[in-house]
Protein backbone atom coordinates (compact mmCIF):
# COMPACT_ATOMS: atom_id res chain seq x y z
CA UNK A 1 0.00 0.00 0.00
CA UNK A 2 1.57 3.47 -0.89
CA UNK A 3 1.86 5.87 1.93
CA UNK A 4 0.32 9.69 1.75
CA UNK A 5 3.28 10.86 0.52
CA UNK A 6 3.17 8.53 -2.31
CA UNK A 7 -0.31 9.26 -3.30
CA UNK A 8 -0.03 12.97 -3.53
CA UNK A 9 3.03 12.85 -6.74
CA UNK A 10 0.19 11.15 -8.47
CA UNK A 11 -3.28 13.22 -8.27
CA UNK A 12 -4.27 16.27 -8.25
CA UNK A 13 -3.05 18.06 -5.02
CA UNK A 14 -5.53 21.05 -4.06
CA UNK A 15 -2.93 24.48 -4.36
CA UNK A 16 -2.22 27.42 -2.15
CA UNK A 17 -2.01 28.01 1.79
CA UNK A 18 -4.85 27.56 3.97
CA UNK A 19 -4.40 25.32 7.25
CA UNK A 20 -6.70 25.90 10.27
CA UNK A 21 -7.23 29.98 9.15
CA UNK A 22 -11.07 31.27 9.36
CA UNK A 23 -11.08 34.05 7.89
CA UNK A 24 -10.06 33.54 4.44
CA UNK A 25 -11.80 31.78 1.28
CA UNK A 26 -10.76 28.11 1.13
CA UNK A 27 -8.55 27.50 -1.93
CA UNK A 28 -9.22 24.85 -5.02
CA UNK A 29 -11.75 22.74 -5.64
CA UNK A 30 -12.24 18.95 -5.26
CA UNK A 31 -8.41 18.21 -5.21
CA UNK A 32 -7.08 16.46 -3.19
CA UNK A 33 -6.07 17.59 0.43
CA UNK A 34 -2.29 17.09 1.00
CA UNK A 35 -1.34 16.14 4.58
CA UNK A 36 -0.09 19.50 5.93
CA UNK A 37 -3.05 20.73 4.82
CA UNK A 38 -4.68 18.03 7.28
CA UNK A 39 -6.36 19.12 10.56
CA UNK A 40 -9.21 19.01 13.18
CA UNK A 41 -10.82 16.72 15.33
CA UNK A 42 -13.41 13.94 15.07
CA UNK A 43 -15.71 15.29 17.78
CA UNK A 44 -15.70 18.91 15.36
CA UNK A 45 -18.13 16.81 13.33
CA UNK A 46 -20.49 16.11 15.86
CA UNK A 47 -21.69 19.92 15.92
CA UNK A 48 -21.10 20.61 12.09
CA UNK A 49 -23.85 17.81 11.55
CA UNK A 50 -25.79 18.81 14.44
CA UNK A 51 -27.03 22.43 13.86
CA UNK A 52 -27.87 22.10 9.91
CA UNK A 53 -30.98 20.19 11.20
CA UNK A 54 -32.27 22.61 14.20
CA UNK A 55 -34.73 24.04 11.63
CA UNK A 56 -38.06 23.90 10.13
CA UNK A 57 -37.93 21.73 7.47
CA UNK A 58 -36.71 18.89 10.02
CA UNK A 59 -39.83 19.95 12.38
CA UNK A 60 -42.16 19.49 9.45
CA UNK A 61 -40.77 16.40 8.32
CA UNK A 62 -42.58 15.07 11.88
CA UNK A 63 -45.40 16.75 11.18
CA UNK A 64 -46.43 14.79 8.00
CA UNK A 65 -46.32 11.34 9.62
CA UNK A 66 -49.45 12.46 11.93
CA UNK A 67 -51.13 15.60 9.77
CA UNK A 68 -50.75 13.85 5.87
CA UNK A 69 -49.98 10.42 6.60
CA UNK A 70 -52.98 10.11 9.60
CA UNK A 71 -50.21 8.08 11.51
CA UNK A 72 -50.74 8.06 15.75
CA UNK A 73 -47.70 9.54 17.36
CA UNK A 74 -46.23 6.59 18.57
CA UNK A 75 -46.54 4.97 14.98
CA UNK A 76 -44.76 8.46 13.62
CA UNK A 77 -42.50 8.15 16.46
CA UNK A 78 -41.12 4.64 15.42
CA UNK A 79 -40.28 5.55 11.55
CA UNK A 80 -38.62 8.88 12.53
CA UNK A 81 -36.27 6.99 15.08
CA UNK A 82 -36.16 3.91 11.80
CA UNK A 83 -35.74 5.49 9.06
CA UNK A 84 -33.25 8.20 10.89
CA UNK A 85 -31.13 5.52 12.35
CA UNK A 86 -30.90 4.06 8.69
CA UNK A 87 -29.57 7.42 7.29
CA UNK A 88 -27.42 8.05 9.90
CA UNK A 89 -25.55 3.90 9.48
CA UNK A 90 -24.98 5.47 5.76
CA UNK A 91 -24.01 8.98 7.31
CA UNK A 92 -21.49 6.51 9.16
CA UNK A 93 -19.57 4.67 6.62
CA UNK A 94 -19.30 7.67 3.87
CA UNK A 95 -17.85 10.28 6.52
CA UNK A 96 -15.38 8.18 7.40
CA UNK A 97 -13.82 7.91 4.27
CA UNK A 98 -12.83 11.43 4.28
CA UNK A 99 -9.52 11.19 6.23
CA UNK A 100 -8.40 8.15 4.31
CA UNK A 101 -9.36 9.43 0.34
CA UNK A 102 -8.66 13.50 1.24
CA UNK A 103 -11.31 14.36 -1.39
CA UNK A 104 -15.22 15.38 -1.33
CA UNK A 105 -17.58 12.50 -1.84
CA UNK A 106 -18.85 13.36 -5.44
CA UNK A 107 -15.20 12.12 -6.39
CA UNK A 108 -15.20 9.06 -3.75
CA UNK A 109 -18.12 7.94 -5.72
CA UNK A 110 -16.23 7.57 -9.27
CA UNK A 111 -14.59 4.94 -7.95
CA UNK A 112 -18.17 3.22 -8.12
CA UNK A 113 -19.61 4.63 -11.12
CA UNK A 114 -16.81 5.89 -13.03
CA UNK A 115 -16.28 8.87 -14.73
CA UNK A 116 -19.15 9.40 -17.26
CA UNK A 117 -20.77 7.25 -15.16
CA UNK A 118 -20.62 9.75 -12.15
CA UNK A 119 -22.06 12.48 -14.07
CA UNK A 120 -25.72 11.39 -13.98
CA UNK A 121 -25.69 11.15 -9.42
CA UNK A 122 -23.24 14.28 -9.70
CA UNK A 123 -25.83 16.20 -11.91
CA UNK A 124 -28.79 15.22 -9.58
CA UNK A 125 -27.10 16.24 -6.76
CA UNK A 126 -26.96 19.54 -7.89
CA UNK A 127 -30.32 19.86 -9.03
CA UNK A 128 -31.91 18.52 -5.88
CA UNK A 129 -29.61 19.30 -2.88
CA UNK A 130 -28.42 22.94 -4.74
CA UNK A 131 -31.73 24.20 -5.94
CA UNK A 132 -34.19 22.35 -4.37
CA UNK A 133 -33.49 22.05 -0.75
CA UNK A 134 -31.63 25.59 -1.27
CA UNK A 135 -35.08 27.14 -2.29
CA UNK A 136 -37.13 24.77 0.51
CA UNK A 137 -34.84 26.14 3.50
CA UNK A 138 -34.80 29.61 2.01
CA UNK A 139 -38.44 30.01 2.27
CA UNK A 140 -38.80 28.96 5.45
CA UNK A 141 -36.21 30.91 6.82
CA UNK A 142 -37.45 34.35 4.75
CA UNK A 143 -41.26 33.52 6.00
CA UNK A 144 -39.30 33.47 9.63
CA UNK A 145 -37.59 36.94 8.97
CA UNK A 146 -41.02 38.71 7.26
CA UNK A 147 -42.90 37.44 11.08
CA UNK A 148 -39.80 38.64 13.29
CA UNK A 149 -39.66 42.06 11.51
CA UNK A 150 -43.16 42.41 11.81
CA UNK A 151 -42.82 42.79 15.74
CA UNK A 152 -41.03 45.85 15.14
CA UNK A 153 -43.89 46.92 12.39
CA UNK A 154 -41.78 46.60 9.68
CA UNK A 155 -43.44 45.10 6.70
CA UNK A 156 -40.78 43.34 5.07
CA UNK A 157 -41.14 42.14 1.24
CA UNK A 158 -41.02 38.39 0.84
CA UNK A 159 -38.27 39.40 -2.04
CA UNK A 160 -36.63 41.57 0.46
CA UNK A 161 -36.44 38.87 3.68
CA UNK A 162 -35.64 35.86 1.13
CA UNK A 163 -32.48 37.98 -0.89
CA UNK A 164 -31.18 38.23 3.03
CA UNK A 165 -31.35 34.71 3.19
CA UNK A 166 -29.76 34.11 0.32
CA UNK A 167 -26.82 36.51 0.48
CA UNK A 168 -26.11 35.12 4.24
CA UNK A 169 -25.52 31.92 3.13
CA UNK A 170 -23.39 32.39 0.24
CA UNK A 171 -21.47 35.28 1.69
CA UNK A 172 -20.69 31.56 4.03
CA UNK A 173 -20.39 29.58 1.54
CA UNK A 174 -18.07 31.80 -0.07
CA UNK A 175 -15.17 31.51 3.00
CA UNK A 176 -15.61 27.61 2.72
CA UNK A 177 -14.94 24.38 4.80
CA UNK A 178 -13.20 26.11 7.78
CA UNK A 179 -15.39 28.75 8.27
CA UNK A 180 -18.20 26.50 8.15
CA UNK A 181 -17.35 24.64 10.65
CA UNK A 182 -16.77 27.72 13.49
CA UNK A 183 -20.07 28.74 11.99
CA UNK A 184 -21.76 25.70 12.65
CA UNK A 185 -20.25 25.30 15.99
CA UNK A 186 -21.01 29.32 17.48
CA UNK A 187 -24.93 28.54 15.83
CA UNK A 188 -25.28 25.63 18.34
CA UNK A 189 -25.58 26.97 21.60
CA UNK A 190 -28.36 29.79 20.11
CA UNK A 191 -29.85 26.80 18.31
CA UNK A 192 -30.01 24.02 20.54
CA UNK A 193 -31.32 26.02 23.81
CA UNK A 194 -33.72 27.81 21.92
CA UNK A 195 -34.89 24.61 20.02
CA UNK A 196 -35.16 22.81 23.54
CA UNK A 197 -36.95 24.83 25.11
CA UNK A 198 -39.65 24.60 22.30
CA UNK A 199 -39.37 20.91 21.97
CA UNK A 200 -40.13 21.08 25.95
CA UNK A 201 -43.19 23.41 25.24
CA UNK A 202 -44.54 21.48 22.48
CA UNK A 203 -44.23 17.92 24.30
CA UNK A 204 -46.25 20.06 27.31
CA UNK A 205 -49.09 20.47 25.10
CA UNK A 206 -48.90 17.72 22.78
CA UNK A 207 -51.58 14.89 23.15
CA UNK A 208 -49.39 11.51 22.68
CA UNK A 209 -53.03 9.25 22.91
CA UNK A 210 -54.02 10.70 19.49
CA UNK A 211 -55.94 7.73 17.26
CA UNK A 212 -54.35 7.63 13.99
CA UNK A 213 -56.70 8.33 10.90
CA UNK A 214 -54.66 6.27 8.02
CA UNK A 215 -55.10 7.97 4.33
CA UNK A 216 -57.78 5.39 2.44
CA UNK A 217 -56.54 2.81 0.20
CA UNK A 218 -52.72 3.39 1.92
CA UNK A 219 -53.71 2.57 5.28
CA UNK A 220 -51.60 2.67 8.23
CA UNK A 221 -48.84 0.43 6.96
CA UNK A 222 -48.52 2.53 3.61
CA UNK A 223 -48.23 5.86 5.76
CA UNK A 224 -46.03 4.10 7.96
CA UNK A 225 -43.36 2.90 4.81
CA UNK A 226 -43.84 6.63 3.37
CA UNK A 227 -43.09 8.80 6.96
CA UNK A 228 -39.96 5.52 6.94
CA UNK A 229 -38.72 6.69 3.48
CA UNK A 230 -39.08 10.80 4.14
CA UNK A 231 -37.27 10.03 7.60
CA UNK A 232 -34.44 7.75 5.86
CA UNK A 233 -34.48 9.98 2.89
CA UNK A 234 -34.00 13.24 5.18
CA UNK A 235 -30.78 11.44 7.07
CA UNK A 236 -29.61 10.28 3.96
CA UNK A 237 -29.87 13.75 2.11
CA UNK A 238 -26.81 14.53 3.45
CA UNK A 239 -24.66 11.41 2.56
CA UNK A 240 -23.83 13.05 -0.76
CA UNK A 241 -22.01 16.08 1.63
CA UNK A 242 -20.30 13.31 4.47
CA UNK A 243 -16.58 13.23 2.65
CA UNK A 244 -17.04 17.02 2.07
CA UNK A 245 -16.47 18.02 6.05
CA UNK A 246 -14.10 14.94 7.12
CA UNK A 247 -11.55 15.12 4.39
CA UNK A 248 -9.33 17.55 6.10
CA UNK A 249 -8.84 15.33 9.16
CA UNK A 250 -5.41 13.73 9.72
CA UNK A 251 -5.12 10.40 7.74
CA UNK A 252 -3.73 9.04 11.42
CA UNK A 253 -7.67 9.88 12.61
CA UNK A 254 -9.35 7.11 14.18
CA UNK A 255 -11.90 7.02 11.37
CA UNK A 256 -14.25 4.93 13.82
CA UNK A 257 -14.91 8.10 15.60
CA UNK A 258 -14.88 10.89 12.29
CA UNK A 259 -18.01 8.48 11.25
CA UNK A 260 -19.39 7.85 14.68
CA UNK A 261 -19.27 12.01 15.64
CA UNK A 262 -21.05 12.90 12.18
CA UNK A 263 -23.91 9.72 12.20
CA UNK A 264 -24.25 11.28 15.65
CA UNK A 265 -24.93 14.79 14.71
CA UNK A 266 -27.66 13.77 11.98
CA UNK A 267 -29.29 10.96 14.28
CA UNK A 268 -29.81 13.23 17.39
CA UNK A 269 -30.73 16.26 15.96
CA UNK A 270 -33.47 14.42 12.92
CA UNK A 271 -34.74 12.13 15.72
CA UNK A 272 -35.86 15.07 18.63
CA UNK A 273 -36.36 18.13 15.95
CA UNK A 274 -39.00 15.39 13.88
CA UNK A 275 -40.13 14.12 16.98
CA UNK A 276 -41.05 17.98 18.03
CA UNK A 277 -42.73 17.93 14.46
CA UNK A 278 -44.79 14.88 15.14
CA UNK A 279 -45.91 16.16 18.65
CA UNK A 280 -46.55 19.97 17.56
CA UNK A 281 -49.23 18.06 14.73
CA UNK A 282 -51.37 16.61 17.68
CA UNK A 283 -51.44 20.20 20.00
CA UNK A 284 -54.87 21.34 19.79
CA UNK A 285 -55.67 24.53 17.60
CA UNK A 286 -52.96 23.64 15.22
CA UNK A 287 -54.31 23.40 11.65
CA UNK A 288 -52.12 21.65 8.69
CA UNK A 289 -54.14 22.66 5.88
CA UNK A 290 -52.81 23.98 1.96
CA UNK A 291 -53.65 27.87 3.37
CA UNK A 292 -52.31 27.11 6.71
CA UNK A 293 -48.78 28.76 7.03
CA UNK A 294 -46.93 25.66 9.29
CA UNK A 295 -44.39 28.23 11.33
CA UNK A 296 -47.27 30.06 13.19
CA UNK A 297 -49.03 26.91 14.11
CA UNK A 298 -45.82 26.74 16.80
CA UNK A 299 -47.44 29.73 18.85
CA UNK A 300 -50.01 27.42 19.71
CA UNK A 301 -47.40 25.61 21.70
CA UNK A 302 -45.33 28.17 23.42
CA UNK A 303 -45.43 31.40 24.98
CA UNK A 304 -44.36 34.50 22.52
CA UNK A 305 -41.23 35.12 23.19
CA UNK A 306 -40.13 31.71 22.89
CA UNK A 307 -41.96 31.57 19.74
CA UNK A 308 -40.36 34.45 18.33
CA UNK A 309 -36.71 33.19 19.38
CA UNK A 310 -37.72 30.26 17.26
CA UNK A 311 -38.65 32.29 14.69
CA UNK A 312 -34.89 34.11 14.57
CA UNK A 313 -33.57 30.32 14.66
CA UNK A 314 -35.72 29.27 12.45
CA UNK A 315 -33.66 32.17 10.21
CA UNK A 316 -30.39 30.99 11.23
CA UNK A 317 -31.10 27.49 11.17
CA UNK A 318 -32.13 27.93 7.25
CA UNK A 319 -28.39 29.38 6.89
CA UNK A 320 -26.78 26.29 8.78
CA UNK A 321 -28.47 24.22 6.70
CA UNK A 322 -28.00 25.71 3.30
CA UNK A 323 -24.04 26.71 3.58
CA UNK A 324 -23.24 23.01 4.23
CA UNK A 325 -24.32 22.13 0.84
CA UNK A 326 -23.57 25.39 -0.85
CA UNK A 327 -19.97 25.37 0.25
CA UNK A 328 -19.53 22.17 -0.82
CA UNK A 329 -21.20 23.01 -4.54
CA UNK A 330 -19.05 25.50 -4.97
CA UNK A 331 -15.40 23.60 -4.50
CA UNK A 332 -17.59 20.49 -7.33
CA UNK A 333 -17.76 23.48 -9.56
CA UNK A 334 -14.79 25.33 -9.20
CA UNK A 335 -13.35 25.91 -12.71
CA UNK A 336 -9.67 24.69 -11.54
CA UNK A 337 -11.53 21.54 -10.04
CA UNK A 338 -13.30 20.83 -13.04
CA UNK A 339 -10.26 21.07 -15.23
CA UNK A 340 -7.50 18.78 -12.75
CA UNK A 341 -9.97 16.22 -12.34
CA UNK A 342 -10.61 15.82 -16.04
Amino acid sequence: MQSVQEVEKHVPVREGEYGERVATVEPGGVEYIALKERHGKPIDLFWTWLSPNLEFATVYVGVLGVAVFGLSFWQTALAIVLGSALGSVTHYFLSSWGPKFGVPMMVESRGAFGFLGNILPATLNAFTGTIGWFIVNSVSGAFALQALFGLIKVDLPFAAAFLIIVVAQVAIATLGHNFIHVFERLALPLLGVVFALATIFIFSHANFGIAAKPIPVVGEFGGFTLLFTATFGYAAGWNPYAADYTRYQPPTADRRMVGLWAALGVFVSCVVIELAGAALATVSGTKWGPTDIPTVQLQKAMPDLLYYLTLLCIAVGAVCANAITSTAERCRWSPSASARWA
